[in-house]
């Protein structure tokens, strides 16, 4: 970590959780030089817009408060010089950048910093606390805040907290990742030791910032240095050795990691993933009903001249894959699934696996039913939901949006700002695909427990 740069440690309050929709009320900014306090600006900031009831009662700032302010364009030039060749550093960094950079955007302003999270550097220098919240974490730490949930407040105890953790930071630890990251590829160490030790997507680039391999993780600092520490393929080798710099995303949900890594994939087709690099399913599953009244299953290609399949597939041998699979778990035939070619009966029937849909002897009431579970098992329920599930920061949960058993995209909001599920309905949405690994990591999510679903 640089010691000798200043530190613009800044709070905001808000009317609410997206920088999009909702306006900065308050504003903080203290000029850090490591040691002390060199200059500082607060003020409240007329949102024009309405501060909902719930904000006020956290806040304590009303309407009539901020009546007086001045705008944000009042104060942008005072932000703008005070926060000039200083890193931004907030806790929960991403959400006060967001909503800064958002209203110099409606300015026609192009505001941009480096960023320092010192909620993220706490996990990382700071282990073991069970919450990592400002108020939760500066409690446990002794470091007092005056005016919790107004600007000054916060951001003055943000500043002793950053002061800790200047002081925490292993160098050992830098210099055991940059001796093993140096050997195998041309990445800046400290690219590697900047990473969060939290979840989400990961993106490997060349020199040339061309993408190489997109990957996601519950834990994306250790998932990448278990790259350069167990290199087991000539593959693996070739692309560390490309390897130039390292992206990431955060996610705070695994399940939408996975969400955001397919979805990356398939856009980019960077050279090293295996898995998803075609552009789009090309194969489908269909299903139909023969003479006979049974339903049949067949792996064709997907054009528009065909039906919607029941699910895409890459390749045939992922699609046959599936299908020997629903055989198995719901002793389906192997004739009627298009994989067993018989005039006569499938040769599960012979050795008393297949139940006789092949030759008549089961009813096809009975052999459907089973049918459609496998059909109903390929796909989400065909219900509109909410999956929520950890956000990015303790005080924010995230969403996947599933209407009528169809992935929508996905989302986050701040806990205190959501009185009712319904209220996720007006929440930003950042579309999807829905496709198989999109609906198998949102299934396994579902079946598992491990997220909250709000029916709508």
């Amino acid at each position: 970590m640089d010691k000798n740069p200043n530190f613009a440690v800044v709070d905001i309050e808000t009317t609410g959780g997206s920088a999009q929709k909702h306006r900065i009320i308050e504003v903080a900014v203290f000029l850090f030089d490591g040691q002390k306090v060199v200059d500082q600006f607060v003020s409240l900031v007329n949102p024009e817009s309405f501060i909902p009831p719930n904000i006020v009662s956290i806040t304590g700032i009303s309407n009539q408060m901020v009546s007086g302010a001045p705008k944000f364009f009042e104060v942008a030039k005072r932000i703008v010089e005070i926060t000039q060749d200083a890193v931004f550093v907030a806790h929960n960094a991403s959400f006060d950048y967001r909503f800064i950079q958002a209203e110099f955007k409606r300015l026609g302003y192009d505001y941009s910093r480096k960023t320092l999270c010192t909620a993220k550097l706490s996990r990382k220098y700071l282990p073991g606390y069970q919450s990592y919240s400002l108020g939760n974490l500066c409690a446990n730490l002794g470091i007092p805040i005056e005016g919790r949930h107004r600007a000054g407040g916060d951001a003055m105890a943000t500043v002793s907290l950053l002061k800790l953790l200047l002081n925490t930071t292993s160098e050992v630890e830098q210099l055991a990742i940059g001796n093993s990251v140096a050997r195998v590829s041309n990445v800046n160490p400290k690219v590697i030791d900047d990473l969060p030790e939290m979840p989400g997507v990961y993106y490997f680039y060349d020199e040339q910032g061309v993408l190489l391999y997109i990957g996601k993780s519950i834990n994306i600092r250790r998932r990448v240095l278990n790259h350069f520490a167990s290199i087991k393929t000539k593959r693996a080798a070739e692309m560390l050795s490309q390897l130039s710099d390292v992206g990431f995303e955060e996610t705070g949900s695994e399940l939408i990691a996975l969400l955001l890594e397919a979805d990356a994939i398939k856009k980019h087709l960077p050279k090293y993933n295996k898995r998803g690099r075609r552009k789009a399913n090309t194969l489908g599953l269909f299903s139909d009903y023969d003479i006979n009244g049974y339903i049949n299953f067949r792996i064709e290609k997907i054009s528009a001249k065909n039906d919607a399949p029941i699910i895409g597939f890459d390749t045939t041998e992922e699609a046959k894959t599936i299908l020997y699979r629903l055989v198995e778990q719901f002793t389906l035939c192997q004739k009627l699934c298009g994989l067993y070619q018989s005039d006569s009966a499938c040769f599960h029937f012979q050795i008393g696996q297949c139940k006789g849909a092949c030759v008549g002897v089961e009813h096809p009431a009975q052999y459907n039913a089973r049918a459609q579970k496998a059909i109903k098992s390929l796909n989400l329920d065909t219900n509109s939901f909410f999956v929520v599930d950890r956000g990015r920061v303790d005080e924010e949960l995230s969403f996947v949006k599933v209407v009528r058993g169809k992935i929508e995209g996905y989302g986050y909001f701040l806990k205190e700002n959501v009185a009712n599920p319904t209220d996720l309905l007006d929440e930003p949405l950042t579309p999807c695909g829905n496709h198989r690994e999109a609906i198998q990591a949102l299934k396994a999510a579902v079946k598992g427990g491990k997220a909250r679903i709000i029916e709508f």
